[in-house]
């Protein structure tokens, strides 16, 4: 079927849609919804027998409506109704939720149903790892339910007053605001975080920490109890710790109130000397304390496996996480096991290095510079370990360089539904030796290709390319279990010794170091961060803000070529990316510091 995906933005939910209907045989484009003319123009342009929309904020115009089926993916179950429906059933933790698929009519959330499901809320979930788990999971289903309604000429759509209500709490909202957010300190810990969660990832909930009107979010619970409310107790790795009414939370990113064009921030960043005196509590590696305690890289050990657990809000990696995660890995290369799994949380894997802490620098292109390089120190001790079988769990989707740091694993294992989107347009060339790793799994054609498109790929075409190995189940508890037994049979002495055996044989074999990848690749974004060759500032100001996209990206429109031909000319100016004898291919690279610097 012809489908035309149109969206407020390419999103992770839109992303995950457009790969699933590709690999399902659609022929599917995206309009970015840009202003009610452009709609209606990219629509009669597009020509489709279906539009669905994952993800719109804005209103479909009637001229469009009316004369295509358009059918919009609400994120609330029937009789659910207004932009803020995730942010209420958090918050007043309902105990299940749903995803409603709804005609469009000329009143918003209001039309005939075309799907429906529903699931259990999990307990006190953040809104993004609700809105990228059960609730991607359930949209994804509606759309296959609508696909084939689509398909059937006598299928009409039902209207929701006749339909039963089922889901407690479902009924027509208004937009949260701050007044229905709002907390004190002295509250117990429970609810004030539910309520940061429910407005996790936008807007945040506005309080004040260390004497600063700041917007929360990343909230965790803490240990400590018996302290004034709203004290900051104690720091540890970029969040702060803030006593409540019965205990205490954990805050890991924060925004300035006072600062409109303010982007959030790692807690401890923000505050800066604002937290002079505070006690850091650092947790050692290879120690866990007893309860739920906020820590960003955990590592335990089950028999023959040790599992180094990771988990950096929305997959930023500043240059500080970078370093917990080397020293996280180090640890475990360390230790006697024959397997070594580095998994990620469900939210994200990887997203590459942090670009609001490197906006937020004195020196954003130093910053940049050092990020890029930890990152890359982090690449480089997984490629060369060879003395545990390394495997790589891909539990969330990853993006930019965040899709190449685990590439250099034995075994890359991603949960499916995972979405994998190398090197957006933000006007850097990338590095994390992906010119080593990338072409050894996929070819050098198809790793050029991959590099060129910048377009998302799905955990099943990723496996079909190479760029994994493995691709488990879709449910979180599934997938982890799914993971335990494949490093279980891993462990096994007698292959275990031979697959390192062999690993070790490969890079001893190789006749261009590590170090000729990454200088070559480092040489490329020392243009792009200090020289801004490329639009590297303007495109991470872009993102961070949240500026609206002027139009939709020609790879992405109805129509375009999603695997470009090996002969297209390369962005960037880009040296073309092979496995065999990389130093002796001709590369063009620019001067890597501008003359007049």
């Amino acid at each position: 079927m012809r489908v035309l995906l149109l969206v407020s933005a390419f999103n992770g939910l839109s992303q995950r849609t457009w790969c699933a209907l590709r690999e399902a045989g659609h022929d599917v484009g995206v309009l970015i919804a840009t202003s009610a003319q452009d709609i209606i123009d990219g629509v009669a342009a597009a020509q489709p027998e279906l539009i669905l929309c994952p993800f719109l904020t804005h209103r479909v115009p009637a001229q469009v409506w009316r004369q295509c089926r358009t059918v919009i993916i609400h994120p609330g179950p029937v009789g659910d109704r207004g932009p803020s429906s995730l942010d209420w059933a958090i918050a007043e933790g309902t105990p299940s939720w749903g995803v409603t698929a709804l005609q469009a009519v000329e009143e918003m959330d209001a039309g005939p149903v075309w799907a429906t499901r529903t699931f259990p809320m999990p307990a006190a979930p953040r809104k993004s790892s609700l809105y990228n788990g059960p609730v991607a999971d359930a949209a994804l289903e509606c759309v296959f339910e609508v696909l084939a309604k689509a398909a059937d000429p006598a299928f009409r759509p039902v209207p929701a007053t006749e339909l039963t209500i089922e889901v407690q709490g479902a009924r027509p909202r208004p937009a949260m605001r701050q007044a229905d957010r709002a907390f004190d300190w002295s509250q117990p810990g429970e609810q004030i975080l539910r309520r940061i969660r429910a407005a996790d990832g936008s807007p945040g909930v506005r309080t004040t920490v260390a004497g600063l009107e700041v917007f929360a979010y990343d909230a965790h619970p803490g240990l400590a109890r018996g302290a004034r409310p709203g004290t900051v107790l104690s720091r540890r790795q970029g969040a702060v710790l803030v006593a409540t009414g019965d205990g205490s939370l954990w805050l890991g990113q924060l925004r300035d109130a006072t600062r409109p064009d303010q982007v959030k921030l790692p807690a401890t960043t923000l505050l800066g000397k604002r937290l002079h005196g505070v006690p850091d509590s650092p947790l050692p590696p290879g120690t866990e304390p007893e309860g739920p305690s906020y820590r960003q890289v955990r590592y335990r050990r089950t028999g023959p496996v040790g599992w180094l657990a990771f988990d950096f809000y929305n997959g930023a990696m500043s240059t500080g996480h970078c370093r917990r995660l080397l020293a996280g890995l180090r640890y475990a290369a360390a230790q006697d096991t024959r397997v070594l799994v580095l998994r990620s949380g469900t939210d994200a894997f990887s997203n590459g290095i942090h670009l609001a802490a490197v906006d937020a620098a004195a020196d954003p292109a130093a910053a940049a510079w050092a990020n890029i390089k930890a990152v890359n120190a982090v690449c480089r001790e997984i490629i060369s370990c060879t003395g545990q079988v390394v495997v790589a769990g891909y539990a969330g989707s990853a993006g930019a360089g965040g899709v190449m740091l685990g590439l250099g694993a034995d075994i890359v294992a991603a949960r499916r539904g995972t979405v994998l989107n190398p090197y957006y347009d933000i006007g850097l060339y990338g590095s994390e030796l992906h010119t080593f790793t990338l072409p050894r799994r996929v070819g050098a054609e198809t790793a050029q290709r991959l590099i060129d498109a910048k377009l998302p790929v799905g955990a099943d075409q990723a496996a079909a390319l190479g760029l994994v190995d493995e691709v488990g189940p879709r449910h979180p508890e599934a997938y982890a279990e799914w993971l335990t037994a494949l490093a279980t049979r891993q462990a096994d002495p007698r292959s275990a010794r031979r697959r390192q055996s062999a690993k070790a044989k490969r890079l001893a074999a190789e006749r261009v170091p590590l170090d000729v990848y990454e200088a070559r690749e480092l040489a490329e974004m020392s243009s792009d961060m200090f020289g801004d060759r490329s639009g590297f500032a303007a495109a991470r100001r872009a993102f961070l803000s949240k500026a609206r996209p002027v139009a939709t990206p020609a790879r992405l429109l109805p129509g375009a070529r999603t695997e470009p031909a090996a002969a297209r000319p390369r962005q960037l100016n880009r040296p073309r990316v092979t496995a065999e004898n990389p130093a002796d291919a001709p590369v063009r690279v620019r001067s890597a510091v501008p003359l007049s610097a």
